[in-house]
């Protein structure tokens, strides 16, 4: 059960390591939607790589429709797999499998729970993130965890780059999980609630900067939410996009934060603490740039005040 590319990706090496220890019985994703500039109804990521592994593909609207629990239940299924999904699974649901459910979630758990694992890493300053596979329960995230790998973040990592590597990670993971679960090998581990920390669905607001916030801070923004919703601000009332920034070492400006300082070799913001080097940004209707090209095409200048 899963949607977006990085589900699909693992649902790859599923069907690769197929035929071991477990069958793909069928494929649940999400209904197709309206996608590209067309709007045009397409179907899921994960939709289109079980449809060429010849997979059953059940897109409900909604888990809650005794039809759907019907079908389902007629699998016959021994195990739930969910890879981001995008819904809480009833208990019905949960239920019909004879073995168990169990999820990859693309964080140390108890860790970033929710919807949103992989940004929040970042954003937080973590060192380390990794992959777990828990048993679903009720309540999100929170079953007691089957296994885990971690792996470090690196300081010039984005939420793609990191997701790339995470993805990689939890394939291997959940393959190995299943074949530990068919040899009746798998251990339990509860979470400890006290270490829990949540995350919640993106929207383009959360990725409104603040030049208030220290220079760090927005760092970590440009980085998390590249390739989305990327972090952005205005320069002169238009929309402009930050995919890289560097931390200055602290200098002290009287100006307030969002104004830029400097501009060579690339421009220079003043934060709430600490300044911000634009290392490649972009204008609305352009092409992505570095900063110093920005600058050379006199777009920005010193004593510009970015954002409101």
């Amino acid at each position: 059960m899963g949607t977006p590319a990085f589900a699909a990706r693992v649902l790859e090496a599923l069907i690769a390591a197929q035929g071991r220890s477990f069958t793909l019985a069928a494929v649940v994703t999400a209904p197709d939607a309206a996608r590209g500039r067309g709007l045009e109804l397409a179907p899921s990521e994960v939709a289109r790589v079980g449809a060429r592994a010849g997979l059953p593909l059940l897109k409900p609207a909604t888990l809650k429709g005794a039809q759907f629990v019907k079908r389902l239940g007629a699998l016959a299924p021994d195990l739930l797999v969910v890879v981001a999904y995008g819904r809480i699974l009833p208990q019905p649901v949960i239920d019909l499998a004879r073995l168990t459910a169990v999820n990859l979630h693309a964080s140390l758990l108890p860790r970033h729970r929710g919807a949103a694992p992989v940004p929040a890493a970042i954003l937080a300053g973590d060192r380390e993130t990794g992959v777990t596979v828990m048993r679903i329960t009720r309540e999100m995230d929170a079953g007691p965890i089957l296994m885990q790998r971690a792996t470090t973040i690196l300081p010039d990592d984005t939420r793609a780059t990191l997701e790339d590597r995470l993805c990689e990670l939890g394939a291997a993971l959940l393959v190995e999980a299943l074949e530990r679960i068919a040899a009746g090998t798998i251990v339990e581990t509860p979470q400890d609630p006290s270490l829990a920390t949540y995350t919640k669905l993106l929207s383009k607001a959360d990725a409104v900067i603040d030049w208030s916030l220290p220079a760090q801070a927005i760092e970590r923004m440009a980085r998390a939410y590249d390739p989305w919703p990327v972090a952005r601000t205005t320069l002169a009332g238009a929309p402009l996009m930050v995919y890289r920034a560097a931390c200055e070492a602290p200098v002290l400006f009287a100006e307030p934060p969002g104004t830029v300082v400097a501009v060579e070799p690339e421009p220079v913001v003043q934060c709430g603490a600490g300044c911000l080097r634009l290392v490649e940004v972009k204008l609305a209707g352009r092409r992505k740039v570095s900063g110093a090209e920005l600058a050379r095409g006199r777009f920005i200048k010193a004593g510009d005040r970015l954002g409101r």
